[in-house]
């Protein structure tokens, strides 16, 4: 007798930034589904797995097309993309967005909003963090 297994993954809301140049990306307020053990994100048609070392720009990858993306959950100050940004909220994630994560019922018609980034210092340390990892990678001996 086959047993058919059924598999359990949560639904979260998370800020997901694809990461076109590398630091800068297009982010979005919206539902993802994690595995079990939730290192796999299933997010619109994509396969997101964790990329292994040190997360500078990226912590996620997309398994069919390697393009890179920055995953978390979602701030309450609204600050979650590195740099400033216009953030898209997904419809069926707004309300729940606005009153439970930002609690200001006020906005909830809002489909967006301006994330101010992060601040100067903490972007400096982050690009310079980049640029070595980057550079030891490209000189490390074989």
């Amino acid at each position: 007798m086959n047993a058919t297994v059924i598999r359990h993954m949560d639904d979260s809301i998370k800020y997901v930034e694809r990461k076109t140049d590398g630091l800068r990306g297009i982010g979005r307020i919206t539902r993802v589904q994690c595995s079990n053990s939730g290192r796999t994100i299933y997010w619109e048609d994509r396969i997101l797995a964790p990329l292994d070392g040190s997360a500078f720009k990226a912590n996620y990858f997309d398994t069919s097309s390697f393009e890179e993306f920055w995953i978390s959950n979602p701030r309450r100050d609204g600050s979650d993309s590195l740099y400033p940004a216009t953030i898209e909220i997904d419809e069926d994630v707004r309300e729940s967005y606005w009153i439970d994560i930002r609690g200001d019922e006020s906005q909830v018609k809002k489909a967006n909003y301006k994330s101010s980034g992060k601040p100067k210092g903490e972007r400096d340390r982050l690009e310079k963090s980049v640029r070595r990892h980057d550079m030891d990678r490209r000189f490390r001996a074989p």
